[in-house]
């Protein structure tokens, strides 16, 4: 029989950074928002977790490897909102967030999810932050949580 890994979603203990963009405020709020409270749903207490705001999506990558590299998280979390109509270069942006953002994960080892928002509309950004598409804030703290669970069992330190 194999030997099957599994990281849980109780998230006691961990310490988790959220790197969240200014662009579009009014959709990454709100996926902060239910990132933090799924985070605290999950049991990981207020004082383990870290804010850090940054211009736009396309520096989320930076910041993402800083705190990444530092050694006090388990895991971050990025969010943004890159909206087509709101910039005239949405695949350079977007693109480079996402491609940035994997790039810190593979690098450094750390769970590093992506949780940017890349739609066409203010409302299909709307709809995914909470809206009836859900609530991507939500899944990316559950995905950081498991991953950051999943790595102590894989790659134990």
């Amino acid at each position: 029989m194999s030997r099957v890994l599994e990281g849980s979603l109780d998230g006691a203990g961990l310490r988790v950074c959220l790197v969240v963009s200014r662009w579009n405020e009014f959709v990454t709020r709100k996926l902060l928002e239910g990132a933090e409270r799924m985070l605290r749903e999950r049991g990981v207490a207020d004082g383990d977790v870290t804010v850090a705001w940054v211009p736009g999506a396309f520096e989320i990558p930076t910041a993402a490897k800083w705190a990444a590299s530092s050694g006090q998280f388990d895991s971050v979390i990025c969010l943004g909102a890159v909206i087509r109509g709101e910039t005239a270069h949405f695949e350079y942006v977007a693109g480079g967030a996402a491609e940035g953002i994997r790039e810190v994960a593979m690098e450094t080892g750390v769970p590093v999810i992506f949780g940017v928002l890349t739609t066409d509309t203010v409302e299909q950004a709307l709809s995914r932050a909470g809206g009836k598409d859900g609530h991507k804030g939500e899944e990316a703290a559950q995905a950081a949580i498991e991953m950051a669970n999943l790595r102590r069992q894989l790659a134990p330190s």
